[in-house]
């Protein structure tokens, strides 16, 4: 039972709730240690559960403190708790304002439910996961906004710099790039700089895009 996900489910609707638990503790390596019906509660769990959850499925759409200020509050309590979001909202706006909060995964409710288990195994092993449906979309904005850009000569970046975008999209901190990389944080700094302003990437919601261009955030 050592290597079993402990998971945290917040869902105001008890039926939802009801079912998703059903769904999760069916699985051999994942279990519901605690399901509340708001983001407050879902704080105060994060804080006297004893271990903490591995990964936190939020809904979005919450009265009182809603999925999106959920996160942010979890994680402050605990970093290392994995924010799952799940909803029916699949516009731009809501996933990026959830990844850019702190979010690994963004899951439709409206999708099969084997797309929440693999985000929860991905979030679980600190990576991001987009829900399929979402990717064609996500990658197409991406595309769109650097369309004139792909009609000039192709960008090319090192081996260095994609590994260190690689390891920043799945949400690794420069810090843990270095270590991984076996280099300094000075270097993780620049060869990110360089990789960024090359790509023309405003910042770390659209390295998410590139790696999802790249394949880089489905479950390997």
């Amino acid at each position: 039972m050592t290597n079993t996900i402990r998971v945290l489910l917040v869902d105001d609707h008890d039926t939802v709730r009801h079912g998703l638990k059903l769904l999760i503790d069916g699985e051999a390596d994942m279990h519901v240690v605690a399901d509340v019906n708001d983001g407050k509660h879902a704080v105060e769990q994060v804080r006297s559960l004893s271990p903490t959850p591995d990964v936190a499925v939020l809904d979005v759409s919450m009265p009182g403190m809603n999925g999106l200020q959920a996160t942010g509050a979890i994680l402050q309590v605990a970093p290392r708790v994995a924010v799952v979001a799940l909803t029916r909202y699949s516009d731009d706006a809501y996933v990026q304002a959830l990844l850019a909060a702190g979010a690994l995964g963004y899951v439709l409710k409206q999708s099969e439910p084997g797309e929440l288990l693999r985000a929860i195994r991905a979030a679980a092993g600190g990576k991001r996961y987009l829900d399929a449906a979402l990717t064609r979309r996500v990658a197409g904005a991406f595309m769109a906004r650097y369309a004139r850009q792909s009609e000039s000569a192709p960008v090319r970046i090192t081996d260095r710099e994609s590994e260190v975008l690689r390891l920043m999209a799945v949400g690794h901190t420069n810090k843990e790039i270095a270590a991984n990389l076996d280099i300094s944080v000075k270097t993780v700094e620049v060869h990110k700089a360089n990789a960024m302003r090359k790509l023309s990437l405003r910042g770390r919601i659209d390295v998410v895009r590139y790696a999802v261009l790249q394949g880089w955030l489905q479950e390997s």
